[in-house]
């Protein structure tokens, strides 16, 4: 099936750039454990500030990012086998862990920025992408 406005040099950077969002995806992933695990551990890389609008149990919202962290090492393995079902759910994840991020925002803001802006480069990548063989 062939679409009317697909242009070459668009397609093979978002189809390179989906592969590398798959990574990104997994390094996400595998950084949300870890800041999970920081969390969980009271470690004190986190500072609880001052108080906001909405305010969490630091360990319950550790445990948040830990699962967070698996679901999107697990759909990162199947966006990386070009998997339908991994490249809608990447789009999901990323877009949940942009508002986990955002809401984290308060404990730790330029990590939780800098996760916005990789997440926010897999939705491009993955929804730009169009894979000729579906």
């Amino acid at each position: 099936m062939t679409v009317q406005n697909q242009h070459p040099v668009r397609e093979g950077i978002a189809a390179g750039t989906s592969i590398g969002a798959g990574i990104l995806l997994a390094v996400v992933g595998v950084l949300q454990i870890l800041e999970g695990i920081s969390a969980v551990a009271k470690d004190d890389l986190i500072v609880v500030g001052p108080e906001y609008l909405y305010q969490f149990d630091l360990t319950t919202w550790g445990w948040w990012h830990i699962i967070f962290g698996a679901i999107a090492l697990i759909v990162a393995i199947g966006l990386l086998a070009g998997q339908t079902w991994g490249r809608v759910l990447a789009m999901v994840i990323a877009a949940i862990s942009i508002i986990a991020n955002f809401l984290w925002l308060p404990y730790y803001p330029w990590w939780s920025i800098l996760i916005i802006i990789i997440n926010i480069v897999v939705i491009w990548a993955v929804a730009t992408w169009r894979p000729h063989d579906a």
